[in-house]
């Protein structure tokens, strides 16, 4: 027998295991059945084999009529399997995509807008689209996000951070095709999960922070040319163009972007969708009148893109109390009645009711006299909701370094000195749901003070390079707790409320079976009991959970779907999926150490030249939401920084993190930690 050489051995099983990953994918190709375009009828059906839109059905209820997990079995759940993605684990990375399931196979995004296909039956990735963004072209306010996937027609639909819009082929994830929306360096971007309906792709603008017109638009799903747009601020001779300043163009870079999936009714022939707050963000006397449509519910035909109808929750918004909570359809009698209703949970802690044919208040809405401050061209009244608020709205003890005013109530107005209000972001971006059989709502809520002044770069254009703020805010969010509600949108009245010591900040699922299923930030998957929040199950995995979670049947037997990804401010990275089902054998993890915290000191590089460059782009990516664009503090609620601190000082915090701020010596290297903290030496500096 004739013996080959190693090196000649060596090529021969090199070259047989590219035939069989050749072959392999051929088989996987085969194994994807192509998901075809979606009837009106699928689309607003409960979910039960597949999960097909991003808030399970066109009205967005994230609800599931499946009973096979239950209230008596729901501790018998256990995991099936774990699969990594190596994606999103970077500190800029904000992982929150919800899985859409079709055929046996989970799609699901990451924060750096990678898009990955799974298995259902194993785990196993059966193809990964790398989306390689270059960080020049990512100008985003709060991390690098994406929000999940749209799927039809044989296509895999994503939005990416440098403002594109691509359909990858189902069965492959190769690119079929993509449209630039707008230029990302100035300040666009995509960060909500498409929404396919009849041959269009639906997806709004994120932005709104950094200074750009919010739009809305839809796309041809076959080859990506654009149908209509709607802008969220409407130009010269539009409707409520009045709403703006007619003696300057600040219009252009005034916010309400949409933040999130929208909401459709195909009998009514409309979408529905929230908007953002304006720009400037937080000083506003150039901007007088209640800038339209921002921070508001707006209702617009499916087919053209025309205006039917908006609500504005707060109007000419200084409290960064935009609407960016997923609107919910429903229909539910009042006094008798059956009426086609509309729910969106806003930052000011209230559920706003609408009829959503007219955008008519269901139950009732009161203007009601605010105070006011001249100087921030305030709105004389704002919306009152007849009902429960679902956070406390003014604060019963002043902080330490601070002294109330007006009680910190709800719509407290400042100018350049600080002044602390509440709620801050009562209910953000993670979804909602709705139970069809008990007209409850389940929210994720949060009860925090927030504080802010205004100062003189309100006058100025947007950078692109820092959010558009005309001010600042200062740091001082105390009373972080978690309150998980459910309130009965019959009557606007909570039915129970359920508070924790961490943060709300994951999306919910209710099913029939009577659970609602939440994550928590520290890495718990948990099922509640929907008639009184009761905690009956839960599960660890290895990172915050900051995202919704799906449910499907697959042959025979229901599966729970979410990704434990972490976020920008609570702790661990992961970039585990995670599937579970009463068949399941994998255990939790055990308990991370406390707050994820490993005792990790970074040390300065000796003899090393830091790059400031660097730095600054590390602490827009990451820092920026928490500590603010000058250091001073941000929405995060991050403390201000300080020229007291040294070096070695902000190096150690960055290894071992401090108060709510994560450790990042598992997500920085030391030379990133040291451009990172030098930059802010310099920034404090300033």
């Amino acid at each position: 027998m004739q013996r080959i050489s190693t090196e000649k051995f060596t090529v021969l099983v090199g070259l047989l295991m590219v035939l069989a990953t050749a072959y392999q994918q051929l088989v996987v190709a085969a194994e994807i059945t192509p998901a075809p375009a979606f009837s009106m009828k699928d689309l607003r059906a409960h979910p039960q084999g597949n999960w097909i839109t991003n808030g399970g059905n066109l009205f967005n209820q994230r609800y599931s009529p499946l009973t096979q997990i239950n209230r008596d079995n729901v501790t018998e759940l256990k995991a099936e399997w774990r699969t990594t993605l190596n994606s999103g684990l970077g500190a800029r990375s904000n992982n929150q995509a919800q899985p859409i399931v079709y055929a046996g196979v989970l799609y699901i995004a990451t924060g750096e807008d990678d898009v990955f296909a799974i298995d259902i039956k194993s785990g196993a990735i059966l193809w990964t689209y790398k989306a390689e963004l270059d960080p020049k072209d990512v100008v985003v306010c709060c991390g690098w996000v994406n929000r999940g996937v749209g799927i039809g027609e044989g296509k895999i639909f994503v939005g990416q951070l440098n403002a594109k819009l691509l359909a990858l082929d189902q069965q492959t994830g190769k690119v079929v095709w993509s449209k630039q929306i707008e230029d990302p360096r100035k300040g666009y971007s995509i960060t909500a999960a498409p929404l396919y309906y009849q041959g269009m792709v639906i997806v709004g603008n994120a932005g709104g922070d950094m200074g750009t017109r919010g739009r809305i638009q839809a796309y041809d799903a076959t080859d990506g040319s654009l149908i209509w747009t709607f802008y969220t601020i409407p130009g010269p001779g539009e409707f409520s163009h009045d709403t703006w300043p007619q003696d300057s163009d600040i219009w252009q870079y005034g916010g309400a972007p949409v933040w999130q999936t929208p909401a459709l009714d195909p009998e009514l022939g409309m979408l529905y969708f929230g908007t953002g707050n304006p720009g400037t963000v937080l000083g506003a006397k150039v901007r007088p009148g209640d800038n339209l449509f921002t921070s508001s519910i707006v209702a617009i035909d499916i087919r053209t893109g025309k205006y039917r109808w908006h609500f504005q929750e707060v109007h000419h918004d200084i409290w960064d109390y935009d609407a960016g909570n997923p609107v919910i359809l429903f229909d539910a009698e009042f006094n008798g009645v059956k009426r086609k209703g509309l729910a969106q949970a806003g930052k000011t802690g209230w559920v706003y009711l609408l009829d959503r044919e007219t955008g008519e208040p269901l139950l009732g809405i009161e203007e009601r006299p605010v105070m006011q401050e001249p100087r921030q061209a305030t709105a004389l009244t704002q919306p009152y909701p007849i009902g429960d608020a679902l956070v406390p709205q003014e604060i019963d003890i002043a902080p330490e370094d601070y002294d109330l005013i007006n009680q910190g109530r709800i719509f407290t107005p400042y100018y350049k000195d600080p002044v602390i209000y509440t709620p801050m972001a009562a209910v953000n971006w993670p979804p909602s749901a709705y139970d069809p059989e008990t007209h409850l709502m389940y929210i994720c809520a949060n009860d925090a003070t927030s504080g802010a002044r205004a100062d003189d770069s309100q006058y100025e254009e947007p950078t692109f390079e820092a959010q558009y703020l005309g001010g600042a805010y200062t740091g001082s969010a105390t009373n972080r707790r978690g309150i998980f509600a459910a309130l009965d949108v019959r009557t606007n009245r909570l039915a129970w409320r359920r508070q924790w010591t961490d943060g709300c900040r994951s999306g919910v699922l209710n099913t029939a079976g009577g659970l609602v299923f939440v994550g928590r930030v520290d890495g718990r998957l948990t099922a509640l009991d929907n008639r009184n929040g009761k905690r009956l199950w839960e599960f660890r995995t290895e990172a915050g959970i900051n995202t919704a979670v799906t449910s499907f049947e697959y042959e025979g037997t229901q599966y729970i779907a979410t990704y434990a990804g972490g976020s920008l401010y609570t702790g661990q990275k992961g970039d585990g999926v995670w599937l579970f089902s009463l068949k399941g054998n994998l255990k939790p993890l055990p308990p991370p150490p406390s707050r994820f915290r490993p005792a990790v000191e970074i040390q300065v590089p000796a003899g090393r030249v830091a790059d400031l460059n660097n730095g600054k782009t590390i602490y827009q990516q990451s820092c920026i939401y928490c500590h603010g664009p000058g250091g001073a503090g941000g929405q995060g609620g991050g403390k201000p920084l300080t020229s007291a601190l040294t070096l070695q000082d902000i190096m150690n915090i960055l290894g071992t993190g401090r108060n709510a701020m994560p450790a990042f010596s598992t997500m920085l290297t030391s030379e990133q930690a040291h451009d990172t903290a030098s930059f802010i030496l310099e920034l404090v500096k300033e």
